[in-house]
């Protein structure tokens, strides 16, 4: 068994991890450990709300999270030669559930308090549960629905340096700026009341968290991005922009579809990460990165079957848009939706499924003016019933008594 450079206990604040947690960026958060070149460890992260959701069905906790305190990662770790300019590579070797908390949830966040791709269609909070069973989830407040999972760490990336700091707060404040009352905003900006700067000096941490980024946005150096085939076997580059690199990690997904559109729309749990680090020595210059690229995992689960929705860049409304592929895939995610209902399911429910299975989204035609077309790809096995269009019709599998975990 590899070293665990991080171990977590997920019956404690995230406060009381002996300094292992952060959940701010900024780049003088101190490493918690440094290895060498070619080193393999393991790092446990806690759910990246710290413990703010529970297993049960009420969806009381999902309107009430405090997402100013998310997400909760560990780290960060140094790498001995790292500097900036250099590309920080990361093999993940495996990756697991912890035995003291072997379950999953996912949250529609309420408009009022994060939102998702749908808000304006489904604004209200409501939660999953689900159930491991060794690579498959199922969930009580989704029946018939059964699938193998990709897991993935939602969020993974290096520290920054104070001048990238800086480009993002002033770019992120200056969005803000247009529209500053808006709900859900713009962006999330600095928030110090409840940063968590790792193993900072009490007097430094209050200073730096004025500033420190929160960890919402993926960004050049990785961050949230919510890519569901960083799986097992995946290679990833990183940008270098702080000496060691300063890698961090958390927000681990037992399952997502492309896009998590619910926001939380990914099967969400604490784990582990099995890792190995190495270097190459200025990659950043003689590979012209500017945001980490991967190769994807050989792991994946293969489904032979799907059904694909279109969405092109015509609105709800009916307005046109110019080859605009943000509405296209929200067409398409909305048209997949009502399909789905047509066999029972809540909209919430099929909502929660495209941000859970492994649905694949792909911009499929973005030159056709004025036009984009996005599609959303479906597999149908995860179903155990025909979800197939056929001469008699959709059959209501679901009695509608069955439904998502609502506000109590």
């Amino acid at each position: 068994m590899l070293e665990t450079l991080i171990k977590v206990d997920v019956n404690k604040a995230p406060a009381d991890q002996a300094g292992m947690i952060h959940n701010r960026w900024h780049p003088d958060i101190p490493m918690v450990a440094t290895v060498k070149p070619g080193a393999e460890f393991r790092i446990e992260c806690i759910d990246w709300t710290g413990g703010q959701i529970q297993n049960d069905n009420s969806a009381t906790d999902i309107l009430k999270v405090d997402l100013t305190k998310v997400h909760y990662l560990s780290g960060p770790i140094g790498v001995d030669g790292a500097e900036p300019g250099d590309l920080l590579v990361v093999d993940i070797l495996d990756i697991g559930t912890l035995a003291d908390s072997d379950w999953g949830f996912t949250g529609i966040f309420a408009k009022s308090n994060g939102g998702g791709f749908l808000t304006e269609h489904y604004p209200e909070a409501r939660k999953a549960c689900w159930d491991f069973h060794g690579i498959f989830a199922t969930s009580r407040h989704i029946p018939n629905v059964q699938f193998a999972g990709i897991m993935h760490p939602g969020l993974i990336g290096c520290l920054p340096s104070a001048e990238l700091l800086a480009k993002w707060n002033q770019r992120e404040q200056a969005l803000v700026a247009t529209d500053p009352n808006r709900v859900p905003p713009l962006a999330a900006l600095p928030y110090a009341d409840t940063a968590l700067m790792g193993r900072m000096k009490p007097e430094q941490a209050k200073e730096a968290a004025k500033v420190a980024a929160r960890t919402v946005p993926p960004r050049e150096h990785g961050g949230n991005c919510d890519i569901k085939n960083l799986s097992r076997g995946s290679k990833v580059y990183f940008p270098v922009y702080v000496k060691g690199g300063g890698l961090s990690m958390g927000d681990i997904h037992f399952s997502q579809g492309d896009g998590e559109i619910t926001f939380c729309g990914a099967i969400e749990m604490a784990g582990w990460l099995e890792l190995r680090v190495s270097l190459i020595k200025d990659g950043v210059k003689k590979y012209g990165i500017t945001n980490p690229i991967f190769k994807p995992s050989p792991l994946e689960p293969r489904y032979s079957d799907y059904l694909i929705f279109e969405g092109i860049s015509v609105d709800e409304s009916g307005k046109q848009h110019y080859l605009d592929a943000h509405v296209a895939y929200r067409r398409a995610c909305l048209n997949a939706i009502e399909y789905l209902k047509k066999f029972g399911y809540s909209g919430e429910q099929a909502y929660a499924i495209l941000g859970t299975a492994p649905v694949e989204g792909h911009i499929s035609g973005i030159v056709d003016i004025p036009n984009a077309c996005a599609t959303l790809w479906v597999p149908t096995e995860i179903f155990d019933f025909n979800i197939r269009p056929n001469e008699s019709g959709p059959v209501k599998y679901l009695t509608g008594k069955t439904d998502l975990a609502t506000v109590t």
